[in-house]
């Protein structure tokens, strides 16, 4: 992932680095310096390398520039030296910390400081990396459906065309009230998300229904840390879990099964979201969870959470959600060896703690409202909890 990124020369002096101890320093997009994996992922790290750099007037082109460089690995020609060559000493002096990440900055310049700084974990989620970010995800059938609609985003009728396909959908199925209602639950749970992209100042292209999946809430911009995939993944079942509620209040004023049965399958929807398989909301809320724990400890904490997990759903009677725990837990641990090869910067210690209880207080409210409609007496408001029990 890019630690740093500063001006040194008039060129881009970037500094990557991970988890495992690498670390790789880049300027002009050249490979300059590097420190191999290790265990001492923290600290003081120093990189040094010398550039033969023929600085350009401001009334030149550039292209009439040369450049060599000389680092750790080896001496890199760029073009032909035009004089007057100049030999430079860069010097990068770094203090890194990993959680709550801080990474401390100095750069000299033939022993000379020209800058030093300091960049946290804000300053990670607002960046744009210079290096754009490759996706390595195995296709599936919803990823599939996300690709195709980025394609199809530019033409607005799309989603009118797509909200009109679900309400004509899920009219057949029910009833036009219902369909109507259950379409504004989507969107309000399509929402939140929305509502979390542009917390973190990302773009967003809006909300696509899709008949029989639900919805899509999508973002050209990539995320740069394991926090922004959390609190993102969440706000949609977060926002549904409010609906829930509110929904639940107008049943007690009121008396109207009817929004007793929508708070109840409003429930349904959001906690099947909340399922620890990708893509899944709760898929990316536990691999972020799990793939941030730095350690045998973090790795063992995610497990025995899921087997307790699991216990607890067969002993409700809940086997379908035990199901996919078990299935959960073995995408964590088999995705666990590749955590040190991802871009995102993981969560500190109250990170995984914080998100860890935001995921497992919004289940059990979830949980808690379709137990309190199953147990109301009336056959249909009991159906949801039967569907997660059959």
């Amino acid at each position: 992932m890019e630690l740093l990124n500063i001006d040194c020369l008039g060129k881009a002096l970037r500094l990557e680095g991970s988890l495992a101890g690498w670390q790789q320093l880049f300027w002009d997009n050249n490979l300059v310096s590097q420190k191999n994996a290790s265990a001492d992922n923290e600290g003081a790290h120093t990189h040094e390398f010398e550039l033969k750099f023929s600085p350009v007037p401001a009334n030149t082109q550039s292209a009439d520039q040369g450049i060599t460089t000389s680092g750790t690995n080896a001496e890199t020609s760029l073009g032909s030296v035009i004089e007057p060559v100049q030999l430079f000493t860069i010097r990068l002096e770094t203090q890194l910390q990993w959680q709550p990440f801080l990474i401390q900055y100095r750069l000299l310049i033939n022993n000379e400081e020209v800058t030093q700084g300091q960049r946290n974990t804000k300053d990670i989620e607002r960046q744009v990396p210079e290096v754009a970010v490759s996706n390595n995800e195995k296709p599936s059938l919803i990823g599939l459906a996300s690709l195709a609609f980025k394609l199809l985003k530019s033409a607005k009728a799309i989603k009118v065309i797509l909200a009109t396909a679900t309400l004509a959908t899920y009219s057949w199925l029910f009833s036009f009230k219902f369909a109507a209602a259950l379409i504004a639950c989507l969107v309000i749970h399509e929402y939140g998300h929305i509502r979390a992209m542009k917390y973190f100042g990302l773009k967003t292209k809006g909300i696509y229904l899709i008949p029989f999946l639900g919805g899509l809430a999508l973002s050209d911009d990539k995320i740069n840390t394991r926090w922004q995939d959390v609190v993102i993944s969440i706000m949609g079942p977060t926002f549904g879990l409010f609906l829930s509620l509110i929904l639940l209040v107008l049943y007690w004023v009121t008396g109207n099964i009817f929004f007793a049965g929508l708070a109840n399958f409003n429930a349904l929807l959001n906690l099947i979201n909340l399922l620890p398989i990708l893509p899944l909301d709760g898929g990316h809320i536990l691999k972020s969870i799990g793939f941030s724990a730095n350690g045998k400890f973090g790795l063992f904490a995610m497990v025995t959470g899921s087997v307790l997990g699991i216990l607890g759903c067969y002993a409700m009677g809940l086997s379908f959600m035990a199901f996919f725990l078990l299935i959960g837990s073995m995408e964590i641990v088999f995705e666990w060896r590749m955590r040190h090869q991802s871009h995102l910067l993981p969560l500190d210690r109250y990170g995984q703690i914080f998100s860890s209880v935001w995921y497992v207080f919004t289940a059990a409210a979830l949980i808690a409202i379709m137990w309190y409609f199953a147990h109301s007496g009336d056959e249909l408001l009991a159906a949801p909890l039967k569907i997660l029990r059959s």
